[in-house]
């Protein structure tokens, strides 16, 4: 059986989130969707489009979430939940997620995008010149460093691939450099 059968048959045809029956689509789960049942849903194109563009939000087309956070499928809770989180400031979404339930996998699922924290909370890192950086890009370092406990000096020029982010503190990355996992100033690296 298709991923759209299995999901139509397990939404009645119907949309998982807002149980609309036109325009449904497949939806994968950010972050990395594999095509399965477990990180796929079925939704209309109006969650989706506002799933996608948080600038169309429309929070009265959200009550819908009143019904669907119940849901034994997972995959729905993680993005109800998403969204009850997104659109905490209407009120009525923080009277829902107080009842939510969702198991401690999920919820780290759910929090991986981090759709969940507003924009004024966010920790934000940003290179030299201002770009913002993501956890997997490339950056090159713009100075010599020396590397305390390293016992050696990071070149100017030298790729650091793959960077992940420290989430409490905007000014540190970290990457592996001559094979050593060290924490870089994002005052020091440009993203390539």
């Amino acid at each position: 059986m298709s991923l759209e059968k299995a999901l139509q048959k397990r939404s009645n045809s119907q949309c998982e989130l807002c149980t609309a029956d036109k325009d449904l689509a497949l939806y994968g789960i950010a972050p990395k969707p594999d095509g399965t049942e477990k990180d796929t849903l079925y939704l209309c194109h109006t969650c989706i489009d506002q799933i996608e563009h948080p600038e169309k939000m429309d929070a009265n087309h959200w009550r819908c979430l009143n019904d669907s956070m119940w849901s034994e499928v997972e995959g729905v809770k993680v993005v109800a939940w998403r969204m009850l989180n997104r659109l905490k400031s209407e009120g009525w979404p923080q009277d829902l997620l107080d009842m939510f339930y969702i198991e401690e996998d999920s919820l780290e699922w759910a929090k991986a995008t981090d759709d969940h924290i507003s924009d004024d909370e966010k920790v934000i890192h940003r290179d030299v010149n201002g770009v913002v950086l993501k956890a997997g890009d490339s950056v090159v370092l713009i100075k010599d460093l020396k590397v305390k406990g390293g016992g050696f000096t990071a070149k100017r020029g030298t790729a650091v691939r793959r960077i992940s982010l420290d989430m409490d503190n905007e000014k540190y990355i970290e990457g592996k450099v001559d094979g050593q996992h060290i924490v870089l100033i994002t005052d020091y690296v440009k993203k390539t």
